[in-house]
Parts: C-alpha cells; sequence; structure tokens
C-alpha cells in the first residue's frame, strides 16, 4: 500500500524547482542591471523601470505590457527574474556584488522618482 500524498511532499518537490529559478533569476537579474549600467536606449528606459519595481514594486511599478516592446533575450531575462521573484528566495538585488548600491545608481540616474516619505 502506497502512503497518501502530503503537502511536505509537495514543498520537497518544489526545492529543486524554487533553488533552480532563483540561481537563473540572479543570472538574468545580473545581465539587465549591467545593461542599465552600460547603456542608453528606450529599451533601457524599460529595463530600468523593471529593475526598479523588483527594488520596490509599490514605489516603482513596471508595466507588463512593456516586456512586448524589447528585445527577446532582454523580455526573457526579464520573466526568469520574475520567476525567481515567484519563488521568494530571495531579493533580485542582494543576488549581485553590491546589488543595493547598484541598483539605487541605476534608479538616480535615469530620474525614477522615489515616493515622498512624508
Amino acid at each position: 500500500m502506497t502512503r497518501p500524498y502530503t503537502l511536505t511532499d509537495s514543498l520537497d518537490s518544489f526545492e529543486p524547482r524554487s533553488r533552480d529559478a532563483t540561481a537563473t533569476g540572479a543570472q538574468a537579474f545580473a545581465r539587465l542591471l549591467a545593461l542599465a549600467e552600460r547603456r542608453n536606449s528606450g529599451q533601457i528606459a524599460r529595463v530600468v523601470q523593471f529593475i526598479a519595481a523588483t527594488y520596490n514594486g509599490p514605489a516603482l511599478a513596471f508595466d507588463l505590457f512593456d516586456l512586448r516592446a524589447l528585445d527577446i533575450d532582454i523580455s526573457d531575462d526579464m520573466l526568469r527574474c520574475l520567476d525567481a521573484l515567484r519563488w521568494a528566495r530571495a531579493d533580485l538585488y542582494t543576488l549581485v556584488p553590491d546589488g543595493d548600491a547598484r541598483v539605487r545608481a541605476v534608479i538616480d540616474r535615469w530620474g525614477l522618482p522615489w515616493p515622498d516619505d512624508g
């Protein structure tokens, strides 16, 4: 007789998928951040907005329809980041070297408005 399927079984089966999504998302985020740090174009403005949304979504939202206006490689990397966010193992900016400072610098360089604290 086989034992019944449990919630623990389900969670255990998701562990490799979660780990892989996080690793893949970290690599994708690093590529997007490097683009935002080095380039300047309409596409990169969308990349910066996406990076900002992963950093502080409530304050710096990203319109998902903008995915259609990007090169496939860029939008694929964004989807990889979204998959990593779905598994919520870590904030993406924490997965790249000096991520917090680099993301803040990109947001400031592109002049995205931070919400008022008051």
